[in-house]
């Protein structure tokens, strides 16, 4: 629950307990737990309500933000192995490097190299 540990939760709880008390503990727990589930239905609401008002275009634009999240996750040699493996993935055009292959990067003469 929450990405955290049964160990954290119980350190919580108990640390809940010491600050409350354990005659409104109960009660507090209740109350967070409908501010949580209220939480949660209202961004449900809210994803439904943007899918219906903005429609496929909706789903358009999650797709490439989809693709881009996988390639921010991938390092160098994951990289080349797909677009080795997998041609269909390589880009069209070639990558041009922003900074020139001649340009010095961190006092490192390229040339010299």
């Amino acid at each position: 629950m929450f990405g955290l540990s049964a160990e954290h939760l119980l350190v919580l709880l108990v640390a809940a307990l010491f600050i409350i008390g354990p005659e409104r503990l109960p009660g507090a727990l209740t109350t967070v737990r409908k501010a949580v589930v209220k939480g949660k239905n209202a961004l449900g609401a809210m994803q439904q309500q943007i899918t219906d008002e903005v429609g496929p275009e909706f789903e358009q634009l999650r797709k490439p933000l989809r693709e881009l999240n996988q390639l921010r996750g991938m390092d160098p040699r994951a990289a080349l192995t797909r677009f080795v493996l997998d041609p269909a993935q390589a880009p069209a055009e070639p990558v041009v490097p922003a900074v020139p292959l001649t340009a010095k990067v961190s006092g490192v003469d390229m040339e010299a190299t």
